[in-house]
């Protein structure tokens, strides 16, 4: 396996920019060799700025993104409208700007989708043996300052699970109901790309690149399978 490929930018807006820019070139490069590529997007404060770049630079990039297939690693287990879901913030954020076909952007059950949590994991679990390709071309993550990413959490039993999507209650970060997926799901991917930015990352940047286990440092658990990536700024390298 690869050793891991470590970029680090000055701050959280080239950080943003450089990670935007990477994305569209794959996207295009994958595209242009007749491909559909899947992806699967995460949530928090840099996804957000990676968003925004996403949408002003998707316009002079050649990336199709009708022909993206979107999905997430994790989402908030809340009503459709809550601002907390990670599927709203990224639709309003990007991809209604980009065109992305509502067809192919997989968001995780809402409270109005499912009765409860469980049922909301079995049911993306579904979705994704119908429509995914197997693998994703790239899942992208953010971490915790608890080295937790997508909803799986330091000590948590769904560290363990074989399922596809697990059901998270309980969550130390509200709110406390959410839908994850899990390890075996997010290791089929080509890519990995961690996402981090600012100071209170740092200790758990370094315990996961340090070989941490996984069940105290989750991060330590995700790895592609030609290649992972972290993407840092360098507050959120400096302990490194």
């Amino acid at each position: 396996m690869a050793e891991p490929l470590i970029e680090v930018h000055d701050d959280s807006a080239a950080l943003a920019t450089a990670v935007a820019g990477e994305l569209l070139s794959r996207l295009a490069d994958a595209q242009a060799a007749g491909g559909i590529p899947q992806i699967a997007l995460t949530g928090g404060t840099i996804a957000e700025d990676i968003h925004r770049e996403l949408a002003r630079l998707s316009p002079g990039s050649e990336v199709d993104w009708s022909q993206v297939v979107i999905w997430w690693g994790d989402e908030r287990f809340v009503a459709p409208d809550s601002p907390d879901r990670n599927s709203g913030q990224a639709q309003a954020a990007f991809l209604d700007a980009v065109g992305a076909d509502p067809a192919k952007v997989h968001a995780m059950p809402s409270t109005a989708d499912a009765t409860d949590v469980e049922a909301g994991a079995t049911a993306y679990a579904e979705t994704l043996r119908t429509h995914g390709a197997g693998e994703f071309d790239i899942v992208m993550l953010g971490i915790g300052p608890d080295g937790h990413i997508a909803s799986l959490f330091p000590g948590f039993p769904q560290l363990d699970s074989d399922a596809i999507a697990v059901g998270v209650t309980g969550s130390p970060k509200p709110p406390p109901e959410r839908i994850s997926l899990t390890f075996p799901a997010l290791n089929r991917a080509r890519s990995v790309w961690f996402l981090v930015s600012g100071a209170g990352k740092a200790a758990a940047v370094a315990s996961a690149l340090g070989g941490a286990d996984l069940h105290e440092t989750p991060a330590a658990g995700v790895v592609g399978r030609e290649e992972t990536i972290w993407f840092l700024d360098r507050e959120a390298a400096s302990e490194l």
